[in-house]
């Protein structure tokens, strides 16, 4: 049998003004990304339910860069948890002891999941929305944990831009990631045609959307440093290479 379902434009209408009251997560969590230091056993996280009627279970888990779940070398505990209305709670990312079978002289990605649960709904035919935050989470090895004049001087400032082509190149010659959530020509520009945020794995290389033309010699990159702040890279341009301005850069700030 199959089941010929029509769906109007009111019927659309309808359901969006429905979901209305649904549009913000009730369980919230405290940070946009999560930096595992190394030489640390485990990393607490604070969450909170939002909502001041209804409890929440919070339900977590860790994925790989494949998006996989995976229950090691990082666990989340507990996995789940019941959060009591307007009431905060800890969860905690704890390293098991596989930790030490990861590269050790590089960070590696994983994504931490956060899902909510409302509670059984007592009406008949009601629609429940569970909503998930999913964030990165970056396990960092304690030998490249930055000391206070690397945190002074960021590493990001190492990045590089090599043009090839149409295109530039941005090197990431550090053990971290860089997450680039902007491109601009200038600090005053908009965001340069073609350009989709990119995340640089250590010691690695990554193609600009832009082409060379629209950031032209003087690019702005900003980046998401360990706190979810949004900083900016002034780069200079001599040939096919572009280096950071590090003043330029430290005074935009």
């Amino acid at each position: 049998m199959t089941l010929d379902v029509r769906v109007t434009p009111l019927m659309l209408v309808a359901l969006m003004l429905g979901l209305q009251d649904y549009a913000h997560a009730a369980i919230g969590l405290d940070r946009t990304r999560v930096v595992f230091d190394g030489s640390k056993e485990a990393v607490s996280l604070n969450i909170t339910n939002n909502n001041t009627q209804l409890p929440y279970l919070a339900q977590g888990w860790i994925e790989d860069e494949q998006g996989n779940k995976i229950t090691t070398p990082l666990v989340v505990l507990p996995p789940v948890q019941r959060l009591e209305p307007g009431k905060r709670s800890q969860i905690k990312v704890q390293a098991l002891p596989a930790v030490k079978a990861l590269p050790q002289d590089r960070e590696t990605v994983y994504y931490f999941n956060l899902r909510e649960i409302p509670p059984r709904s007592e009406k008949a035919n009601s629609l429940q929305i569970a909503l998930q935050t999913r964030i990165k989470l970056f396990y960092r090895p304690a030998s490249i944990v930055p000391g206070q004049q690397e945190q002074a001087d960021p590493w990001q400032q190492q990045l590089t831009l090599t043009r090839e082509g149409e295109h530039y190149l941005v090197n990431n010659p550090t053990p971290y990631y860089v997450t680039l959530i902007d491109a601009q020509r200038t600090k005053a520009d908009q965001t340069a045609a073609d350009f989709e945020p990119l995340m640089v794995a250590p010691n690695t290389s990554s193609t600009l959307g832009p082409t060379v033309a629209a950031l032209g010699t003087t690019p702005v990159l900003t980046y998401v440093n360990d706190y979810g702040g949004r900083p900016t890279l002034l780069f200079k341009c001599s040939g096919n290479t572009c280096q950071v301005d590090v003043k330029a850069s430290q005074a935009n700030e």
